[in-house]
């Protein structure tokens, strides 16, 4: 039999059992679908938290307090809720001494009520430096102006606020002027962030109070040290040079000869970038080998409805043979059979993934602020055609061979 003819063949037998072909059809749209999703949805996510560390800026290197945790971007100290106390003031003059770096930026954190008349809300609030707004590119004032150093050194109560912060205290009148209220303490608000939605570490940026470092430490906290620095390296140096300069005054400033000792932290955004890459690859292949599951699922339905195919065409195949169809013509078509029905539940799945993923898109840009893109990897079709053929053959075969091996002499009288 021509492969053409055995084509023909199994797609007039797939038109004949619609329903059995659609139900059969199924498990590889679903296993297919949910591939391409999970890869889709994956791609977008390493996207988004790529292009947000990117926004930060090539040249700024982060130095948190706490060893460095065999690489990981928050330290064991962090991750347990110590309190580290190594970044102090005095890092901030030393640090700022040396030619390869343009700035030094250090923020504290805390969480306190904010108020304003009847309304309020539980903020995450940062004490920074005057320079924070100059470092951090991101964080931009849409309205109003950012406080200025003047204003840490007389310990002024001032205060720049996230946007969705902003709107729920103020709802639509300016809050630029007006007086809000931050753990029991009067602050005049003196800007409005442009709004950034949340960040790389889940955070929701636009419900953030920036306030004077120096508030922050002496009359909120009670402290001296920093959570962190952000630190602006010179662009006439490479940022390694910069980010070997800045361990080195760390360890002279804290009296550390061993650097396996150290009780800072320090990430550029490079380390950021493979850290979080690897994590989240990580996790696509992972959502991607549960997904396949269904895949395998399919598979074994397809195997099953061509064996009791099998078992109903046992005259057909008894005649087929009595005419002259070797055991080759019979395993040819009722692999073909099997293949097609794989391939077209790929193309479906396909075309149904891309539909979710679509819906997706628009349902997170619609109803968040999170710059989330369209992503459809050519990978994730690829993967689907291949798997959806190769599952079609693997478990095609052993139907097609049960049927190739049926005596024609045997299939003849089988009532």
């Amino acid at each position: 039999m021509k492969f053409r003819d055995s084509i023909a063949s199994a797609r007039a037998t797939l038109r004949y059992g619609k329903m059995r072909s659609v139900l059969t059809m199924l498990g590889i749209v679903i296993g297919i679908a949910s591939v391409i999703v999970l890869m889709s949805i994956g791609k977008s996510a390493q996207d988004l938290i790529i292009n947000q560390v990117q926004g930060l800026g090539s040249n700024l290197i982060i130095v948190v307090p706490g060893g460095s945790g065999n690489g990981r971007f928050q330290s064991p100290a962090q991750a347990q809720g110590i309190v580290v106390q190594s970044l102090t003031q005095q890092d901030i003059t030393n640090l700022s001494r040396d030619p390869s770096i343009a700035a030094v930026a250090a923020e504290i954190h805390g969480q306190a009520t904010a108020s304003y008349g009847d309304n309020s809300e539980v903020v995450t609030y940062s004490g920074v430096t005057a320079n924070f707004f100059d470092v951090m590119h991101t964080y931009t004032v849409q309205k109003g102006y950012p406080f200025t150093n003047a204003d840490v050194q007389a310990y002024n109560h001032v205060v720049v606020l996230g946007a969705s912060l902003a709107q729920t205290l103020f709802g639509n009148a300016d809050p630029i002027g007006r007086t809000m209220y931050l753990k029991g303490q009067a602050f005049r608000v003196v800007g409005v962030l442009t709004p950034k939605g949340t960040g790389m570490f889940g955070i929701n940026e636009d419900n953030l109070a920036i306030i004077p470092v120096s508030v922050a430490q002496k009359q909120i906290l009670g402290v001296n040290y920093f959570s962190d620095f952000v630190i602006e390296a010179n662009p006439t140096y490479t940022i390694s040079f910069a980010q070997s300069r800045v361990e080195k005054i760390l360890e002279q400033d804290h009296g550390i000869t061993n650097p396996a000792q150290d009780d800072f932290t320090i990430e550029t955004q490079q380390d950021v970038l493979n850290i979080l890459g690897s994590i989240t690859s990580v996790l696509t292949l992972f959502l991607t080998a549960i997904a396949s599951i269904s895949l395998l699922v399919g598979g074994i339905g397809i195997m099953n409805i061509m064996l009791v195919s099998v078992i109903e065409r046992t005259r057909e195949i008894g005649l087929r043979k009595a005419v002259g169809a070797t055991n080759g013509d019979i395993l040819q078509q009722f692999l073909i059979e099997s293949v097609l029905v794989t391939v077209m539940g790929g193309i479906i799945g396909i075309a149904f993934g891309a539909l979710v993923v679509t819906a997706v898109y628009f349902g997170v840009r619609a109803f968040s602020s999170l710059a989330w893109t369209f992503a459809f990897p050519p990978s994730a079709v690829v993967i689907a055609v291949v798997v959806s053929s190769v599952t079609g053959i693997v478990f095609g075969i052993y139907p097609a061979r049960q049927a190739a091996r049926k005596s024609p002499i045997d299939a003849l009288r089988y009532e």
